[in-house]
């Protein structure tokens, strides 16, 4: 009987022990979770919580953006579709091997901008173009307002050429359009604050900055 009260009180104090020990180890998992949870909501935050003219994390120009930086993507898209349609006119027309090389990098590099762009504003939650008659305007194509634009005769007249007399006027207007993208990227890299529209802003002048001196040296033998 003795034995048996024994085994009872051992198995008892066991019991208890174990429920303690349960206890303690569900006491610190609480402990250790609570911060991980405490800073889940922070990392997830909405992007309705965003400070005004900030954009979200996930977006595709993240941090904090100003008009300039919109400005920029709203002139810079139709003046790189207008480079666009430059190009286009080479197939045929260009002579140049030289001239046919910088017109496969202009393609490379501005239809991936170009879709950035538009990218940005979708993100930022603002139009693909806007009112520029104050001094930046001009429809597209018009020539009028944004700098380096060609006007809708400059096309006609690039489109009439052929050979050697296509590559000249090809050299000539692009230079004029290129120098134009340039001075806008400058105006971004002065006055716009958004890291990535900057960066594409350093591209674009670094760019086409030597492209224009490719592009004189070829005038300077054709």
């Amino acid at each position: 009987m003795r034995a048996f009260t024994n085994r009872a009180t051992r198995t008892a104090a066991l019991v208890g022990a174990v429920a303690a020990t349960g206890l303690l180890l569900t006491a610190c998992g609480a402990d250790d979770t609570a911060p991980r949870a405490s800073a889940s909501p922070s990392a997830t935050a909405s992007p309705s919580a965003a400070a005004p003219g900030s954009a979200p994390s996930q977006a595709p120009a993240p941090g904090p953006f100003n008009d300039a930086d919109v400005m920029f993507a709203q002139m810079m898209i139709p003046h790189h579709e207008q480079a666009l349609e430059m190009t286009e006119l080479a197939d045929g027309r260009a002579e140049d091997a030289d001239v046919k090389k910088l017109v496969a990098a202009i393609e490379g590099a501005q239809e991936p901008e170009i879709r950035k762009m538009r990218a940005w504003l979708e993100g930022w939650d603002r139009p693909e173009s806007a009112d520029h008659e104050s001094g930046h305007g001009g429809g597209h194509g018009s020539g009028h307002g944004m700098a380096g634009m060609m006007s809708e005769q400059d096309m006609k007249d690039l489109a009439a050429a052929k050979g050697e007399k296509f590559d000249r006027a090809f050299a000539e207007l692009m230079i004029a359009h290129h120098e134009g993208a340039v001075a806008m990227a400058q105006d971004e890299r002065k006055n716009g604050v958004n890291p990535t529209a900057r960066k594409l802003a350093d591209d674009v002048v670094r760019t086409q900055s030597a492209e224009v001196a490719e592009l004189r040296r070829i005038l300077g033998r054709l």
